[in-house]
């Protein structure tokens, strides 16, 4: 099956009076489907280092700690910080973290003297080079679970029309 590119429309087709993906309906080939992340593991100079850093940037809790490694709690996943970096700066090669509020990132960028990378998006380098794109849950079609936003505290959260018309195109709006 060829990839699409993102953002591409995916072919559909009715079914009864319901939109489907034509995706849905073709055979399985046999093989495991990827459906999302767990977790992203970052590699840093100094654990502690590393949390003072995030910290100045984002609320968070851990979900453990170690001298080798700490995990950032993000719900039903984490972040892994591990020591250990070796490798240059990251250069396009990054993950989008998404957040409640894009703009208050930007903020406490600010306010920590970091200026975010040249372009049109708000990504910014933590000191051992990893690169970082902060994207705002409101404007993606990535969707925690209601139970989980619940957990975290933060059932208030809602997609805007953009991310909605996307999630729906897919067959996945919101109810």
């Amino acid at each position: 099956m060829p990839v699409l590119a993102r953002g591409a429309p995916r072919p559909h087709m009715m079914i009864g009076r319901t939109m489907k993906t034509l995706e849905s309906h073709m055979p399985k080939s046999g093989k495991a489907r990827a459906i999302g992340f767990n977790h992203i593991a970052l590699e840093v100079g100094d654990i502690d280092a590393a949390l003072t850093f995030y910290g100045r940037l984002f609320d968070f809790e851990l979900r453990g700690k170690s001298k080798t490694a700490a995990f950032i709690d993000l719900g039903d996943q984490f972040l892994a910080l591990q020591k250990g970096r070796k490798q240059p700066a990251d250069d396009g090669r990054h993950f989008g973290l998404v957040v409640d509020d894009k703009e208050a990132v930007r903020k406490a960028l600010a306010a920590a003297g970091i200026k975010p990378l040249p372009g049109p998006f708000l990504d910014f380098r933590d000191p051992w080079g990893n690169r970082v794109e902060i994207v705002g849950y409101d404007n993606i079609q990535f969707t925690k679970a209601p139970n989980v936003l619940r957990g975290m505290g933060l059932a208030h959260l809602s997609k805007n029309k953009k991310a909605i018309k996307e999630l729906a195109e897919k067959g996945m709006a919101p109810s």
